[in-house]
């Protein structure tokens, strides 16, 4: 039977799942604020989906629940965290401070993270940045899941980056968001959890034939958005998340959903833009692009719908499924 529960029980209870499975009070406190956060913007995929996910992966030591962050500030720009197999969220908790100081210092910074995990939605790492004043342009890269253009053979992920636009006015205009895939591999994973089927044109099969089985799509290829395009931002993000920053790459890294193989070690990059520091009258010329966008009939700025969503989801909470709820041990 399905149940709802508020947000403060979400976070409440995926704090104590991650704790019962190894995590320390500093892993686990940043990750089980995501899937609240997750929760409350309706991105179910990144929310309460994932903490079995999370607590298998502290037990079979795919993620060190123990792990604690080291940061290190080897040039007056530049910004580095070693996640030590850890979650990845308290590395970054660890790292953005020091980001956001030094993008005020020198105009613009970037934070790379290595040895570090799933990320959770990368669009609320963007926002923070964002509600500190500053351009955020993030990057994670994720296990291999895309083959190129071409190809058959996976070789980037998904490899998300987001984009955080401050107002000048101590929020945020918009935040964007999005993969190099047509839809997120968590999405596909939904899907094969519910028995539900997945649209043509979100994935291939191993032979490289499209597929709406998301079981075989999940053995496959997952398609990158606008074919060749898709692909090259996908590579734009391994080179930074990955080669940069020092992590495995994404033929390297195993992947974020089961147990087999040891850590990920995948990677971040953060990138931190005064607007100050450049030219007069940012805050202007962005009201003036997003009034251009919001203005005309039908169209919506990147992340409108997750913003819609908040304030629903804080006064009716969150329905969890049978299923869900099952996994949570909640029934």
């Amino acid at each position: 039977m399905a149940r709802r529960i508020s947000l403060d029980e979400v976070e409440a209870l995926a704090s104590k799942r991650l704790l019962a499975a190894g995590a320390t009070d500093a892993q686990a406190g940043p990750v089980a604020r995501s899937i609240r956060l997750a929760e409350r913007d309706g991105v179910r995929s990144h929310g309460l989906m994932y903490l079995p996910i999370y607590a298998e992966h502290l037990a079979c030591g795919k993620v060190d629940g123990q792990a604690e962050p080291q940061l290190s500030h080897p040039r007056p720009g530049a910004v580095v965290v070693d996640a030590a197999h850890g979650f990845a969220h308290p590395a970054i908790d660890l790292g953005l401070p020091v980001l956001t100081e030094a993008a005020r210092r020198q105009g613009i910074a970037a934070l790379t993270l290595h040895r570090s995990y799933n990320c959770g939605i990368l669009g609320h790492h963007a926002e923070r940045i964002a509600e500190a004043g500053l351009i955020g342009i993030c990057f994670t890269h994720a296990p291999a899941s895309i083959a190129p253009p071409g190809g058959r053979v996976p070789v980037i992920g998904t490899n998300p980056f987001a984009l955080g636009v401050p107002d000048g006015k101590g929020g945020v205009r918009f935040v964007l968001d999005q993969s190099a895939s047509v839809v997120a591999k968590s999405e596909v994973i939904l899907r094969a959890r519910q028995g539900q089927s997945i649209p043509e044109g979100w994935a291939l099969d191993a032979a490289g034939h499209s597929t709406t089985d998301p079981a075989a799509a999940l053995k496959g290829s997952m398609l990158p958005a606008g074919g060749a395009k898709g692909f090259g931002a996908g590579l734009l993000v391994e080179v930074l998340a990955s080669a940069l920053s020092g992590a495995l790459s994404s033929r390297e890294a195993s992947p974020f959903s089961g147990p087999v193989g040891g850590p990920p070690g995948t990677g971040q990059c953060f990138i931190a833009i005064d607007p100050d520091a450049f030219a007069p009258g940012f805050p202007a010329r962005i009201a003036a692009l997003a009034e251009a966008i919001e203005a005309q009939e039908g169209s919506r700025l990147p992340g409108a719908r997750r913003r819609r969503a908040r304030p629903r989801t804080v006064v009716d909470g969150v329905e969890i499924d049978a299923d869900l709820a099952a996994r949570l041990g909640l029934q």
